[in-house]
């Protein structure tokens, strides 16, 4: 029979195996529903703020138990990634470039986690044969946030991200539900204060101050949609291909680090601030191996287009415009014949006008049209 000491033993040894294998932080809390998320989550959906990427059912989020059977905890573990860039690119007058937030640098971190999460599956099932577990990274159904936070990993700052005191934000997070009885640690006490920081910075104002937050005009999520971008957050876009990282580079805990414990982190300076330029004939094919591993390339090249299109539009790149008059007049999708049309209009001249009042007149779709007669800001 497994005893209370048994297992705080092995909580020890998975502890000790876990920073072996380069997890710089393992928590542990019980598998009780997160009640407390419940009622965050359930006013996010009366104000209509989820944004489709969300698991869609609240109570598998908050009651651990309707997708494990008899859970009795569950492990956090997280894994501390690079914030700067060691060499790189500069953007040039004839070479714009744009960036791909910090989480989206080097091998997915999805796919980083879930080898991590395997490894522990592995050393504690060759202890205990009857042991059962479920193990998640981002897309799982409970919150990430949550769990690590309850677990002592870190708390839930304003930004709504998982802060640590030794590394920040800076952090990917997974989790592990289990049978094992393990004994939890203590929740994180929040250091936030009275520091309003990540409130003030927010490029659209997403962040509502207390730990809330209009998810749907994050840029972070903004950057990921397929369709038209609203022309009131193109301005605000600023460089940004994919992702937002303002609030965590404002955030105090977020000061003066950097870390490279993993090798397959390391971005590839010229993958993660690419010429914009190239991005807007690239192939699908050429896509998926320039970017296909990269956490920021799972919805495909078209948002990734779209803002590269914004992004010369805000610098009133002139070089780009036979490009964007490519795009304009060849191009098979709506939103990057539209989105072409307005930076047209946006950068101006003789002949991106003239090429926009040519597409007018065989134009058939409405959005395109619209976007083709705007007065950009």
């Amino acid at each position: 029979m497994t005893t209370k000491t048994d297992y705080t033993i092995l909580k020890k040894e998975l502890i000790a195996y876990a920073h072996e294998i380069g997890i710089q932080k393992i928590g542990f809390t019980t598998a009780d529903p997160f009640l407390f998320l419940k009622e965050r989550l359930l006013k996010a959906e009366a104000l209509d703020l989820f944004t489709g990427f969300e698991h869609p059912v609240i109570d598998e989020r908050v009651y651990p138990e309707l997708i494990f059977k008899e859970p009795l905890s569950i492990i956090a573990i997280a894994l501390a990634y690079p914030s700067k860039l060691k060499e790189a690119p500069i953007s040039k007058k004839e070479g714009r470039r744009g960036v791909f937030a910090r989480a989206s640098w080097g091998i997915d971190y999805h796919t980083i986690l879930r080898e991590k999460l395997a490894l522990l599956e592995t050393f504690l099932a060759e202890r205990l044969p009857e042991v059962r577990m479920k193990s998640m990274v981002d897309t799982g159904e409970l919150s990430d946030v949550a769990v690590a936070e309850r677990a002592g990993i870190g708390w839930r700052g304003k930004n709504t991200l998982l802060i640590t005191p030794e590394y920040g934000s800076w952090v990917y997070l997974g989790e592990m539900i289990t049978n094992i009885p393990f004994e939890p640690d203590q929740p994180a006490s929040d250091l936030c204060g009275s520091c309003n920081q990540c409130v003030k910075a927010c490029p659209t104002g997403s962040m509502l101050g207390e730990g809330k937050m209009n998810p749907k005009i994050c840029l972070s999520y903004l950057t990921q949609t397929k369709d038209f971008l609203d022309e009131k957050y193109r301005e605000v876009l600023h460089n940004r291909l994919y992702g937002c990282d303002t609030c965590q580079v404002v955030c105090p805990y977020n000061r003066g680090h950097d870390f490279h414990f993993h090798e397959e982190m390391e971005p590839n300076p010229e993958l993660v601030r690419p010429q914009l330029k190239p991005l807007l004939k690239i192939s699908n094919r050429a896509f998926k191996e320039q970017f296909g591993d990269m956490a920021g390339s799972w919805r495909g090249k078209k948002p990734i287009q779209r803002n590269a299109i914004i992004i010369l539009a805000r610098y009133k790149d002139k070089t780009a415009i036979p490009d964007l008059i490519d795009c304009l007049q060849n191009d098979p999708r709506p939103v990057i014949r539209g989105t072409a049309g307005w930076a047209l209009l946006k950068i101006g001249g003789t002949e991106a006008e003239q090429a926009v009042n040519e597409a007018l007149q065989t134009e058939e779709d409405e959005q395109v049209r619209k976007e083709l007669t705007a007065i950009p800001n």
